[in-house]
């Protein structure tokens, strides 16, 4: 399957074999005729798992969704935008329950099976007579995947879904996902919204120790502004369709499955930040030469989450010692001395020596769709990629206004 970035049955949450989804407008967003529901659906029961927000004012959909994970087990996840339906209290865990249960009778589920995500402004209850309705009407389709990945933005710009394919015992299985996700991005988990379908047959425990992998490769790499969110959700179904035998910790497949679930995650992850709130440029940050991976993750997170770097890209302002100063604070070890530092194949900084360089060919790079930075920390051989994006004048206004 082509891995590109284009939207269309075999990208997104209808990748995989026997999953349907669809969107539609119920009202919760201000804006009329705005989607703000979605739904997807597996034909049979799935083998779920799920990675969510350690923010500890986390939201009544996340609560459910945890304790309905608690067998490993899911069949649909119900989406709604506009309301994150977080710090609403008791009546914000009865609406959770509640979305749960529609979906559950219309489809015949028990309502267990269900997960329910929510996205949108903090501490307004949900208008849930509405979202209810909408559970009523909606019909999830096979061609209706662009739809839901619509259904599920806030400030997104642009509906962000991915697909990958890999071999299990010689049979060809499929990975699709969407994503919503524009500003209150930072790690821990990942600050967005995102929904993964496979048609492949997983053992429970496997896949979430795969999906927590695999999160921890993609969206827990990347920032926008530092901040992190109530409603953080990151789920997977995999539901077996396919017919391949069933994969887990031991099975020699394990690998290339990965791979592709990683494939999917990364490119998500790379969508939301190109998508970040008033951004024009999206950053990566590679470090090399760290002591431990972990320090590399460590440093290359400092670099993409600084307000510093973020402006002087915005700016084209080739302050690398921003850069450095990013890293040095990031709690990785490093030797200044030691250090090396490239903007795309434009040497800043070479084993602690500031190089000569064309700075309008520096300012230039630096307005660029995607900017690289690469930082040889001289230590040993741990290494990392992040990603996050500048930050733009309209950042400040998006966010002064949200609720306006």
């Amino acid at each position: 399957m082509s891995s590109n970035e284009s939207i269309d049955v075999l990208v997104g949450v209808t990748a995989a074999r026997g999953f349907v989804a669809g969107g539609l407008a119920c009202g919760v967003k201000a804006r009329e005729g705005a989607l703000d529901l979605g739904l997807v659906l597996s034909d049979r029961p799935a083998t779920a798992a799920g990675v969510f927000t350690r923010n500890r004012a986390a939201a009544a959909p996340v609560l459910l969704c945890r304790n309905h994970l608690s067998d490993g087990a899911a069949t649909a996840v119900v989406v709604n935008s506009g309301n994150a339906n977080a710090c609403t209290g008791q009546r914000g865990k009865n609406d959770a329950l509640a979305m749960a249960r529609a979906v559950s009778a219309r489809f015949g589920l028990a309502p267990t099976e269900v997960l329910v995500l929510s996205t949108g402004v903090i501490g307004v209850p949900l208008s849930i007579d509405r979202v209810l309705v909408g559970i009523a009407h909606i019909t999830p389709t096979r061609e209706d995947g662009h739809t839901f990945a619509q259904a599920i933005m806030t400030t997104d710009t642009r509906e962000k879904a991915m697909g990958a394919s890999c071999l299990v015992g010689g049979v060809e299985v499929l990975i699709g996902g969407a994503a919503k996700g524009a500003g209150m991005m930072h790690p821990n988990m990942a600050t967005l919204l995102a929904i993964l379908t496979t048609d492949a047959a997983v053992e429970s425990t496997y896949l979430q120790a795969a999906l927590g992998r695999a999160a921890d490769a993609s969206f827990n790499l990347i920032s926008v502004d530092g901040d992190t969110s109530t409603n953080d959700s990151l789920v997977l179904l995999a539901n077996g369709a396919s017919g391949a035998p069933l994969l887990d910790a031991d099975h020699p497949d394990a690998p290339a499955f990965e791979h592709a679930l990683r494939e999917v995650c990364v490119s998500l992850a790379r969508q939301v930040v190109r998508d970040g709130e008033g951004a024009r440029t999206l950053i990566e940050a590679r470090v090399i030469g760290a002591r431990s991976e972990a320090d590399a993750r460590l440093a290359a997170l400092a670099i993409v989450s600084s307000s510093l770097v973020k402006t002087a890209v915005f700016g084209g302002e080739p302050n690398w010692g921003r850069v450095l100063c990013a890293a040095g604070y990031s709690g990785a070890d490093l030797d200044p001395d030691r250090a090396t530092l490239l903007l795309e194949d434009i040497c800043l900084l070479r084993w602690g020596e500031a190089q000569e360089y064309d700075r309008t060919a520096a300012s230039q790079a630096l307005l660029l769709p995607d900017v690289h930075f690469s930082l040889d920390l001289g230590l040993g051989d741990g290494r990392a990629v992040a990603w996050g994006c500048d930050l733009s004048y309209d950042y400040v206004k998006i966010n002064a206004e949200y609720t306006t």
